[in-house]
């Protein structure tokens, strides 16, 4: 059989034999290339298995089984290239591990012996991958496997040439530490057939081992639903699993590797061009399974010509692209248009996705003609694709609605637990109220009562899953089983007490009530464990590890966690025991017990003496009672509260004792790291096993640390005096000239602390750095392997818009006047050390450059002042001539130190210099190889970087760029050549009107230029089924790179992070953390070899990061301080017990895991808003483990501006709204076992939960304050001596214990706030010592970051709050700018006064009422709080405090106020007042193309449902609550003895009487518009604005008028007026609401009927018929708006009055940018410099508006003090006064 034929000759495209090579283990087997046997006709052994449409892949057809034909098959030979050696037997040697005896002698990981005398390019591509290597195939003929399935299924071929590459290092990459055989094995297994491979769990999830074993006979596609419903014997089914799974490891056993190679290929392939649907890994399996199916055919084998190229493109890719395409977005004029859907009417990635879990799901895939897809014979379904109806087969398998019910679902546990346990501790603690005093079988009934509260609680749960889950699939039987169990349980812990109510009424202290009582407790007891402990999804029907076939997809994809070992769960459980040990002990004894006497006393409180007109006194005498309701729910708050603040306490004890364990902290008792730090570089960092001990440590350490202190230099974080200290250096040794090295003189000091500070500049980044690499090196890190030997790896970047480079511009020039710095200037500050070196560096270089260019250097030199003034360029702006290469050099260390992308590419290229490096000092032989022949061996070096790392940028915008961007961009390519770029390429469409044609290509800085566009030539160019970018972007555009990252491993970097040289040099430990270094030698499939595979895969390491920004200001290090606890003090211990996720970032990705389950982040827009977390969560449901580095960190960015870091909380806060309507934190929360539960919720989502309750708590109190104020103002309050004799006046009212107990509750609400510090003091402590430690807690207090702390809740649990309700999640570009910038006072304003400062505003005024009657210390606390909620946006704003600038904002302001009636305006009231209102409106749907349409976002109208609750109930309950606490007050005989008319009465006329007022006041003013305005319009442009004005004037005057007129007819009591202020200001809110959300039709984009209102002009406007209907709709509305303008025109008045006090202190402007930017006082920022012209116009602009602002002042005051000063002469008789 020598001569053997060729396989491919018909095809006429190799004639070559493609193994000519006499290494292939392959030459005598050619039968193999003619076994077609796809389609046997004997069905004599079949199994369970045998496929007939599942060769899934994996080659599991019936030949495996078939061994006794040895007839050949009956179609005659055709050329085949499956090629199934074993199908005739053990005729041949089955697979290439027993061939030849192993390679002995160059072990897998030495250094290959080179013979480089040729060209460096003729070195071979794939080293490990070589003919010398007994490679069970080669190159070659894997080639012809990639173009065979190329003209087989019409891939593209751009798509081939980058998927073989792709495969061919994926290769390279694990056979340079494994033999080649075992590479392809384990590859294999990982993709395909392996334990862990998703494609074999999908196969058995959706049972197509039953579809494959019924047969052909029948029809296999009824018969599979049968199957299912398992109506036959249910316990075959369960046997047959265990057999089918060992079935498929034989099949995978016996199956050559050349076919496992082409399922390997054909995999990658179809994954290759996927688009979108890589995010559907589970549709990705069915292609595949398809496509496999298909290719066994005869009719495939006999095809000679091949397909089209793109053929799989167009009809399979592209028709599910479009079903995904087109339930987000609709076409309206040839424009791409989102359309108006929340998630739960859209179809996303995750229920296409779910499809195809199930065989229901695959069963309802139909063709257009309606036959169904599983009718069809597996091989022919390929074929039919095409003609596939997807829109008949998708369906919601989830619905993602929004509501809070998603909470009481997915954490219905935490619920239990807290509000059952709270009942059973009130309940026993407050006897009084069911009179249980003496009758214990009441009090053990009533306090069992918590087990039906906590099984209404799983009744509600399960109602709300009811509706979040279709009820047509098949799993809403679980839930009506589960709602019958609840319904009897409730019956059971219910029942009795009414029972026990009835028969201790009737005869007091029989035993039977005693005893069904107790019963009746330990039922409760039972069930309230029950419920509390067990995950809801495992409650009638296992959903998690049941041993039905049923449960098994949902099993598999979501429930499959990796288990812990057993310290850490054991770990894990003693944390929760000792977080809710404390907690419930102190919970009882503080709140519980501290709650009882207010109880006691208020109870049976009735107030005597009241009366009201119409209520009589009904509601009076029960005020007590309500004032009870209120501390009751306050309490439970609490109760809450206290929760996370043990959690916070143990967590960070645990993290810190855990940090303790692993080595990691200052106070660790190890000593002189730094003298040991040489031994530990080679222990650690080396690969040092297999050198041999010719050279010294010494020798190599120092190449290491020489080339570590060298970058620093190069950075300029350290100067020469500083590097020679640090350097080892060669000495003469004394005799016979040997040469030493001497170790530098840093090592050996150490001991003694008083050398240190020689060595380093003070505080400086270089210290920073050396120490963390020296403590870092102190932990256990995984053995390294040589550097041939290590994994291929890729770091892959997500580009958007980020600064590239910074521009000179940028750098030198202020942005605007409100800066008052350059960027440049600034950066000095900060980096002062680095700039004086960076300055000398360049001077030097300049004296160079010009001795080079001849103008002599010593010219100038003579005179010392000469040569001083000419330095001062350099210490200005670092350059003195304006040549590019030294403003080039300027422009490269600025942009080092901002947040460029510059940075992010020169940081992580250190990995190309560290493994350079460390190849240079392991193989000493490579460097005696070469000689002298430096160019040579820098090009062996350079050959092993870019073999073992990559670097993907995916610069999305990359051919839309300007000039400016496309420089930056080439100078990028041109620094670092072997940088990569992935970018999308736009073509116009083949035929008119078709859509345009997108590529993703890839270039590199070794792409040749294009003479006709002058761009480079990419290297591959894909094209892509439509535009990637669906979602919110960063997903859509690593989706589109991240096929052109090769390696094993995948590192996801942002463009804002930066890496150093000394971390990247433990590349080869971190990724030893995967496990994967020491692979068994084992087959994956062999009989016993596949247990060695059964530990659960490592899919993500995190890693730590040090946020560079952290020494910028108070904001800057509040931004660090937050990462550093979450990032690295949280992650620690989360790692550990098994709750840490991903979170974008510096982590490590295992690439074959992520990829194969949906890619590596998700990207349905909206709902995956923070793209990164899903991929942890998904991973760590589908088994894979996720784990966190302690020794490895990277710098990363975070953004510094006030408005920035609220920018980035509010997406974080709408991110976690989002998170909690995902399935995934369904599939979580009722899944998990309790202890990893809990680790999750009090991880992820109960920190924004605690933060929304931080903030209810605040609201609650402020209540229950204003409640007790009502009493304490109204009723006597007995007074006590001492030792608790009663002296008070008779007929008084016992409420000491409630101002205790208020005492107390404030000091719970503080501590809870204190406890927030509490990780962060304890890392810098554990990382940086006591002093560190203490002083930056001080500087934290000192610049008031605990007001920044509060307001920063508010603005999260509102961007939660507001997200639940009303949607409008989107992606909020962080800026990454710096935060010297003023923000003027109405864009501050406008920014935060709804989530915040109406919000505070109305607290302080409650908080005013409440200090005028209930007066303690402690109310102090909440003034501070709450005045934080209104003016930290105008605290933290850089030179707010200016005098002049202050009375530039005012006139601002009140321009702001008033402009945009005559003409629109962007930046005006009446635009942010549209815009916070359309949340609830939305907007009209035609598009009326108008300029002023821009200004508004596009916000889907909110559901009936959210607005009912959020703008409808709660604001009309508040009033109501504000109105009866009114009406106590006033249900007494006022000071002259007289019983006050009715109090409604008088609350109806103050409030409503502002609205009437405005209607009638603009009833006139649209008259007068309507008639004069055409005819003034146009010789008074701004007719309109004077109309608006005089329209607002009134309205102010109106609203001040009214509240004197409430104080006149209160007899001036301040604290009535006050509570009657409250209730009017919430009575009006109410109404607004109300006129808002249900009498508003929607929104027009544009702003023409406000101008037509003002102008009167109402034609010409483009509004259509709507011209009739609108004024009334605008009648309303502008009702409402007048009332919000006087509201906000005083409220912004109120602010700048607050503000005032500060701005008259001198210096005051000094001292706040000291606290601000921690700059001493001569480092601070210079004010900056106007021309006389604006000097003089500011001047002017003072004087005339700071007259306007102190009459303003004079004003107000006078309203408030006159009426105090003489409220005894002010007295009017008024008959009318005296009726209301």
């Amino acid at each position: 059989m020598a001569a053997r034929p060729d396989p491919r000759g018909q095809d006429g495209l190799y004639s070559s034999s493609p193994s000519s090579d006499p290494h292939d283990p392959f030459t005598n087997q050619d039968p193999r290339y003619y076994d077609n046997e796809s389609e046997h006709n004997d069905y004599g052994r079949r199994d369970t298995y045998t496929s007939d449409s599942s060769n899934h892949g994996l080659n599991e057809d019936d030949r495996y089984y078939d061994h006794h034909v040895g007839a050949y098959d009956p179609y005659g030979p055709q050329p085949d290239t499956d090629s199934d050696v074993d199908v005739y037997g053990q005729k041949y040697a089955p697979s290439a591990e027993s061939l030849g005896p192993p390679r002995m002698g160059i072990s897998e990981s030495s250094t290959p012996t080179f013979v480089d005398s040729g060209p460096a390019g003729a070195r071979e591509a794939y080293p490990a991958w070589g003919a010398e290597r007994q490679i069970p195939l080669s190159k070659e003929e894997i080639e012809d496997i990639f173009l065979d399935l190329t003209q087989k299924f019409g891939f593209q071929r751009d798509s081939m040439r980058n998927m073989f590459d792709f495969t061919m290092q994926l290769l390279d990459s694990r056979a340079s530490r494994m033999s080649p055989n075992q590479a392809l094995l384990t590859l294999h297994a990982d993709y395909i057939g392996g334990q862990h491979a998703n494609y074999r769990k999908w196969y058995f999830a959706a049972q197509l081992d039953l579809d494959d074993a019924v047969g052909h006979t029948q029809n296999p596609g009824l018969q599979r639903l049968k199957s299912v419903k398992g109506r036959g014997p249910r316990h075959a089914h369960e046997k047959s699993l265990n057999s089918a799974l060992d079935r498929w490891r034989q099949a995978m056993n016996n199956m050559s590797q050349y076919d496992r190679m082409r399922q390997i290929a054909l995999y990658v392939l179809l994954w290759g061009e996927a688009a979108q649907v890589r995010f559907v890994p589970e549709c990705l399996c069915f292609i595949f399974k398809c496509a496999d199916d298909y290719y066994r055919s005869p009719e495939c084998q006999s095809r000679m010509d091949p397909v089209p190229e793109g053929l799989y493109l167009r009809t399979v890719v592209k028709p599910l692209y479009r079903f995904i395409r087109d339930q987000g977005y609709e076409v309206v004029d040839g424009r791409f248009v989102r359309r108006e859907k929340d998630h739960d009417s859209i179809i996303g990635y995750d229920d296409v996705n779910q499809l195809f879990w199930y065989p229901e799901g695959i069963a309802r895939i139909v063709l257009k003609d309606k036959t169904r897809l599983v009718d069809l014979p597996p091989a022919q379904r390929w074929t039919r694709f095409e003609q596939i109806d997807w829109n008949r087969a998708f369906f919601k398998t989830y619905y993602e609605k929004r509501s809070f019910g998603h909470l009481l679902v997915n954490f219905n546990r935490i619920w239990v637990i807290h509000i059952a346990m709270f009942w059973f501790y009130t309940a026993y603690n407050s006897p009084t109220i069911y009179s249980g005093d003496n009758r214990p079988a009441m009090r053990w009934s009533a306090t069992a009562l918590g087990g039906a509260v906590a099984t209404v609680i799983m009744i509600a749960a399960t109602l709300a899953e009811f509706s979040y889950i279709p009820t047509t699939w098949n799993n809403t039987s679980h839930l009506t089983r589960r709602l019958l169990f609840l319904a009897v349980t409730l019956g059971l812990t219910a029942g009795p007490t009414f029972y026990i109510a009835i028969a201790e009424s009737n005869s007091p202290g029989g035993s039977l009530a005693l005893i069904l009582g107790i019963v009746q407790f330990f039922i409760s007891v039972v069930a309230t464990l029950l419920f509390a402990i067990l995950p809801s999804g495992r409650m009638f029907g296992d959903r998690v590890a049941g041993k039905s076939r049923k449960y098994l997809a949902s099993q598999t994809f979501t429930a499959s966690y990796p288990s812990l070992s057993p310290s850490a769960r054991m770990a894990s459980i003693l944390l929760w025991v000792l977080v809710f040990g404390c907690k419930l002990t102190e919970s009882y004894f503080f709140l519980t017990q501290g709650f009882r006497d207010p109880i006691r006393v208020m109870v049976h409180m009735k107030i005597q003496g009241c009366n009201d007109k119409y209520f009589g006194n009904a509601l009076c005498q029960n005020q007590a009672a309500f004032t009870l309701t209120i501390m009751y729910l306050m309490d439970l708050v609490l109760f809450f509260l206290d929760t996370f603040l043990w959690w916070i306490i143990w967590n960070t004890v645990f993290s810190i004792a855990r940090s303790f364990a692993l080595g990691l902290s200052i106070w660790t008792p190890w000593k002189d790291i730094y003298t040991r730090l040489p031994k530990r570089i080679y222990a650690k960092l080396l690969a040092t096993s297999d050198m041999e001990m010719r050279y010294k440590p010494k020798v190599l350490v120092s190449q290491i640390w020489n080339a570590i202190i060298i970058s620093m230099y190069r950075e300029h974080l350290l100067s020469i005096d500083h590097v020679q200290k640090l350097l080892y250096h060669q000495v003469d040794a004394g005799q016979d000239g040997r040469r030493s090295l001497r170790a530098p003189p840093f090592f050996i000091s150490q001991s003694d602390k008083g050398l240190r500070g020689e060595f380093f500049p003070p505080g400086s980044e270089a210290e920073r750095r050396i120490s963390f690499f020296a403590q870092s090196l102190t932990t256990a890190i995984p053995e390294p392997l040589p550097v041939d030997a290590m994994p291929t790896f890729t770091v892959l970047t997500p580009h958007y818009s980020e600064k590239i480079l910074l521009s000179l511009r940028e750098i030198i020039r202020e942005e605007d006047q409100n800066t008052r710095v350059t960027l440049l200037e600034y950066l000095k500050q900060l980096h002062h050390v680095e700039w004086e070196n960076f300055v000398k560096d360049t001077k030097i270089l300049a004296e160079e450059s010009e001795m080079y260019n001849g103008s002599s250097p010593f010219g100038g030199m003579d005179e010392k002042g000469q040569s001083k003034a000419d330095d001062l360029p350099f210490y200005c702006i670092g350059f003195k001539s304006a040549a590019p290469e030294f403003t080039l050099r300027t422009r490269i260390w600025a942009s080092l130190r901002a947040q460029t992308l510059y940075r992010t590419v020169s940081g992580m290229m250190n990995y190309a210099k560290a493994i350079k490096l460390l190849y240079r000092v392991e193989n000493p032989e490579v460097v005696q190889l070469f000689g002298g022949n430096t160019d040579k061996l820098e090009r062996e070096l350079e050959r092993m970087a870019r073999r073992k790392f990559k670097f993907v940028v995916s610069m999305q915008r990359y051919s839309k760029f300007n000039r400016e961007e496309q420089e930056n961009a080439e100078f990028l390519l041109r620094a670092y050549p072997d940088l990569q770029i992935a970018y999308l390429e736009e073509e116009p469409p083949r035929k008119e009107g078709g859509e345009v044609r997108l590529f993703s290509a890839l270039i590199d800085g070794h792409c040749e230029f294009m003479p006709e566009t002058g761009r480079r030539r990419p290297k591959f160019r894909i094209e892509l089924p439509g535009n990637p970018i669906l979602g919110d972007g960063k997903s859509d555009n690593q989706n589109h790179a991240i096929i052109f990252y090769r390696g094993e491993y995948l590192q996801l970097i942002d463009a804002n992070q930066d890496n150093y040289l000394e971390e990247c040099l433990k590349i080869r430990n971190v990724l030893g953390e995967f496990e994967e270094y020491a692979v068994s030698n084992q087959s994956p499939y062999a009989q016993w070899g596949f247990k060695e595979f059964k530990k659960s895969p490592v899919a993500i390491v995190g890693a730590r990061e040090y946020i560079f920004s952290e020494n910028i200001g108070i904001l800057g290090d509040l931004a660090a301080g937050k990462e550093q606890t979450f990032g690295t003090l949280a992650a620690r211990s989360l790692a550990w017990i098994g709750g840490k996720l991903h979170y974008g970032h510096p982590d490590f990705l295992n690439a074959v895991y992520m990829t194969t389950r949906g890619g590596v982040s998700k990207a349905q827009k909206g709902l995956h808003l923070n793209e990164d977390i899903y991929a942890g969560m998904n991973a760590f449901g589908r088994g894979g483990r996720i784990k966190h580095t302690e020794y490895y960190q990277c710098g990363k960015g975070r953004d510094l501006g006030f408005g920035t870091i609220l920018n980035f909380q509010t997406k974080i806060g709408t991110g976690m709204g989002e998170q909690m309507l995902s399935r995934e934190y369904y599939y979580l929360g009722t899944q998990l076992p309790i202890d990893r539960f809990l680790t999750f919720y009090y991880g992820h989502p109960g920190f924004h939960i605690n933060n929304m309750l931080v903030i209810l708590s605040v609201q609650i109190f402020t209540l229950t304050m204003v409640f007790l104020g009502t009493l304490k103002g109204q009723l006597q309050v007995c007074q006590y001596t001492a030792n608790g004799q009663l002296i008070g006046p008779t007929g008084c009212y016992n409420l000491t214990p409630v101002f205790r107990w208020i005492d107390r509750s404030i000091i719970s609400i503080f501590l809870v706030f204190v406890i927030a510090f509490l990780p962060l003091f304890l890392q810098e402590l554990v990382e940086r010592g006591t002093g560190k430690a203490i002083v930056r807690l001080a500087k934290h207090f000192g610049s008031a970051s605990p007001a920044f702390e509060v307001f920063s809740t508010q603005i999260l649990s509102h961007s939660i709050v507001t997200n639940l309700t009303f949607g409008g999640a989107r992606y909020i570009a962080t800026g990454r700018g710096f935060a010297t910038a003023r923000n003027s006072f109405c864009i501050l304003f406008s920014r935060f006064a709804g989530p915040s400062i109406y919000l505070g505003m109305r607290t302080l005024i409650m908080l005013l009422y409440v200090t005028l009657t209930l007066w303690t210390g402690w109310v102090t606390y909440f003034w501070v709080s709450v005045l934080s909620l209104c003016i930290s946006p105008f605290l933290f704003n850089p030179h707010q405090f200016s005098a002049a600038d202050f009375i530039i904002d005012y006139r601002e302001f009140l321009r702001w106020m008033n402009r945009g009636n005559s003409r629109t305006h962007k930046n005006s009231w009446i635009g942010y007042c549209r815009l916070s209102r359309t949340m609830i409106t939305g907007y009209k749907k035609k598009r009326l193309g108008h300029p002023s349409e821009k200004l508004s976002g596009d916000t889907p109208r909110a559901r009936w449902r959210a607005v009912i609750f959020s703008e409808i109930v709660f604001p009309i309950v508040h009033a109501v609550l504000f109105v009866i606490a009114y009406m106590f007050v006033k249900s007494f005989p006022d000071r002259d003895g007289r019983q006050p008319p009715s109090p409604l009465i008088r609350i109806a006329v103050v409030s409503l009487g502002p609205i009437v007022w405005n209607a009638a006041v603009l009833l006139v003013q649209f008259m007068f518009s309507l008639f004069l305005g055409p005819m003034l319009n146009n010789s008074f442009p701004m007719f309109g604005s004077i109309m608006a004005f005089i329209a607002h004037s009134l309205g102010v005057v109106g609203m001040i008028a009214f509240f004197e007129f409430l104080w006149f007819l209160e007899l001036w009591n301040v604290a009535h007026a006050v509570l009657g202020l409250i209730a009017v200001i919430h009575i009006q809110r109410a109404i607004h609401k109300v006129l808002i959300s249900v009498f508003l039709s929607r929104e027009f984009k544009h702003d023409e009927t406000n101008l037509a209102w003002w102008t009167g002009k109402w034609y010409g406007r483009g509004l259509g018929n709507h011209a009739m209907s609108q004024p009334a709709r605008e009648f309303i509305v502008k009702i409402i708006e007048l009332s919000l303008w006087s509201s906000d025109f005083l409220i912004g008045h109120f602010l700048l009055f607050i503000l005032t006090p500060p701005v008259l202190i001198p210096y005051i402007d000094r001292l706040h940018s000291t606290l601000l930017f921690w700059l001493r006082p001569s480092k601070q920022i210079r004010a900056p410099l106007y021309s006389l012209k604006q000097k003089r116009q500011r001047r002017w602009i003072v004087i005339k508006y700071g007259t306007i602002y102190v009459i303003s002042i004079i004003i107000f005051a006078a309203l408030i003090a006159l009426p105090l000063a003489f409220r005894q002469a002010l007295r009017i008789n008024c008959t009318i006064c005296t009726q209301i």
